[in-house]
C-alpha cells in the first residue's frame, strides 16, 4: 500500500449556472477523471464527480453538493488527485506516470545520468523531469525519439542519443548564462 496521490485534473472553472465544472483531465481518456471514485484536493476535502461528459477537449461535470455558480467558481484550479492503491493495474508494457519518479535514468550502455523527478505538460506535451545533480533538472519531451525505453522490470529509464545530445545543449545553455 501507498499513499502516493495522483493528479488526475484540475478545475478550470465553472460552467453554466448550475454548479458544473470545467476540467482539464491529465488520464489518457479524459472522462476517466470521473471513474476512479471519490478525488480530493489539496486542503484534505473529497468530491464526486457526476454526469461527466466531454465537450472538445474539456470534461464537464457536475459536482455532488454544488449547486450554483458562485460556489463552482471558488473550486477554480483546484488539483483533482486520486490515491495510487485506488488505480486499476496496469497490463505489461504499461505504466502510470507516477509509477516512474525515483527512477534512475541512463543512457543506452547503463551509465546513469540522473533520475525522473517528475512530468508536466504545459499545452505542448508531456515532459519528463530528470534530475541532474543536487541543483539543478532538466526537460525532455517525453516522447519514444527522446526516450524508447521505460523498463518497469529493470526499474530504469533508458534515453536515446538525441535526448542525451538534448540534455547536453541544455548543459550549455546554462553554463553560458551562468558566465559572467
Amino acid at each position: 500500500m501507498t499513499d502516493k496521490q495522483i493528479l488526475l485534473g484540475r478545475i478550470l472553472g465553472p460552467h453554466g449556472l448550475k454548479g458544473e465544472v470545467k476540467i482539464k483531465s491529465f488520464t489518457a481518456d479524459p472522462l476517466d477523471v470521473a471513474s476512479y471514485g471519490p478525488v480530493s484536493v489539496a486542503d484534505g476535502r473529497c468530491f464526486k464527480l457526476v454526469r461527466a461528459r466531454l465537450q472538445g477537449d474539456i470534461v464537464v461535470a457536475e459536482i455532488k453538493g454544488v449547486a450554483d455558480r458562485n460556489v463552482a467558481e471558488t473550486l477554480k484550479g483546484l488539483e483533482l488527485k486520486v490515491a495510487r492503491d485506488d488505480l486499476p493495474e496496469v497490463d505489461d508494457g504499461e505504466y502510470y506516470q507516477a509509477d516512474l519518479i525515483g527512477l534512475p535514468v541512463v543512457d543506452g550502455s547503463g551509465r546513469e545520468i540522473g533520475e525522473v523527478l517528475g512530468f508536466q505538460n504545459f499545452g505542448a506535451g508531456d515532459l519528463i523531469e530528470i534530475k541532474r545533480d543536487r541543483s539543478r533538472s532538466s526537460f525532455l519531451p517525453f516522447t519514444n525519439d527522446m526516450v524508447p525505453v521505460v523498463d518497469t522490470e529493470e526499474g530504469r529509464v533508458v534515453l536515446s542519443e538525441v535526448g542525451i545530445a538534448v540534455l547536453a545543449a541544455d548543459d550549455g545553455e546554462k553554463q553560458e548564462k551562468a558566465a559572467p
